[in-house]
């Protein structure tokens, strides 16, 4: 299956080193391999082999490699500087791509700057929109909330296969990821916390009820979500305000890159599904575009909420709500339909639809055939 940040990444090697980051296993390697057949002499070397660790820091790549494949190179120490340097030395028509399973903001904090060297791609799990040439938008809808989007378990059609995949995943993330960030007696609270966010996903998240369940400092727990985030295990959602400092002082809501992992209902499990699909297209157009959007939820004081708002040029574009069978408009949705000067779209989306219908200037779309037609 081709990955649909293909054309891009090759299109911008000719230019700057490129970044690929994004979950473990959610296609990295596999899609930097699919590109090496488009160069004469290409290198792939992965820091977590002890050979290619020695060949990377000392640089002993062949020099007539017209591509050279980093994985994993965050991990190592100063790797900023080796890079900047490599780069600003490299042979003439030699290029990098660099890919990763954490996100590159977590390790910028010292060395020098890599400013206008390179494209930064994130890669996301499948959608429907990258299964809509293979499957209906309803059954890719209804797979990925089974299985999840990971390549593995998702093309595997077990659910059985799956199960066996997602117990190893989080075992390897634990052991090999989680320690690069945290000690070791803090492991076992990290992992009781991410079995307590699964049962959370989509409701806002209260730090100090955490905190008090954990037996540990909200701060604490902060920053272990924080670890969650860097990792790709777990992304935040934070409510929409015109004013972005009060925003960020709101309670974010939380939502897996692994909708198969979730230990909720139905109901939670489609949200999240479609929370990982508008994140992709979110990404892809900040990526690929330079695009202003973003992801957002709504929420007032008074408890009115709509499920995600997608902002363009910080203003709401589109309200989202999501639905598994009620065909009747949420009044979450008509409750803010005057609310905006700049008359953004009201979609329901609905994953048992029978007809796309449009009722008090809210349009009602199956959740499959909406998402599939995403730009990721």
């Amino acid at each position: 299956m081709k990955r649909y940040l293909e054309p891009y990444l090759l299109n911008d090697l000719k230019k700057k080193m490129v970044f690929v980051t994004g979950p473990r296993q959610v296609g990295k390697t596999f899609l930097t391999r699919s590109l090496m057949p488009g160069f004469q002499n290409p290198m792939y070397l992965n820091y977590d082999d002890i050979e290619h660790a020695s060949v990377i820091r000392k640089r002993l790549w062949p020099q007539n490699s017209d591509i050279v494949i980093l994985d994993e190179l965050h991990k190592m120490k100063k790797w900023k500087s080796f890079i900047k340097g490599t780069f600003d030395t490299r042979p003439e028509k030699q290029n990098y791509l660099i890919t990763g399973s954490a996100r590159l903001e977590t390790f910028r904090q010292t060395g020098d700057s890599m400013a206008g060297r390179y494209y930064h791609y994130r890669l996301c799990p499948l959608s429907v929109k990258e299964l809509s040439s293979d499957l209906k938008p309803y059954e890719a809808v209804s797979a990925l909330n089974t299985l999840g989007g990971f390549p593995e378990p998702f093309f595997s059609g077990s659910l059985q296969e799956a199960r066996r995949w997602r117990r190893q995943y989080y075992t390897d993330l634990v052991r090999e990821d989680i320690l690069d960030f945290s000690r070791i007696q803090e492991v076992r609270t990290i992992r009781i916390l991410l079995e307590m966010l699964r049962k959370r996903v989509g409701s806002p998240l209260s730090y100090t009820s955490l905190a008090n369940d954990l037996q540990i400092a909200p701060n604490t727990v902060k920053k272990y979500i924080s670890i969650l985030e860097s990792l790709y295990i777990i992304f935040l959602l934070r409510p929409y305000h015109h004013n972005i400092a009060r925003s960020l002082l709101k309670e974010p809501k939380v939502y897996f890159y692994d909708t198969g992992s979730l230990e909720s209902g139905e109901g939670e499990k489609l949200e999240n599904t479609v929370a990982v699909c508008l994140l992709k297209h979110v990404h892809f157009l900040q990526d690929t575009q330079g695009m202003d959007i973003d992801l957002h939820y709504l929420k007032t004081k008074d408890k009115k909420e709509i499920d995600f708002v997608m902002t363009l040029d910080g203003k709401i574009h589109q309200c989202i709500e999501v639905k598994l069978s009620d065909d009747t408009p949420a009044a979450s949705l008509k409750h803010f339909l005057s609310y905006f000067p700049d008359k953004p779209q009201f979609i329901q989306l609905v994953h048992n639809l029978r007809v796309k219908k449009d009722m008090d200037n809210i349009s009602l779309r199956s959740a499959g055939e909406w998402l599939s037609q995403l730009a990721a």
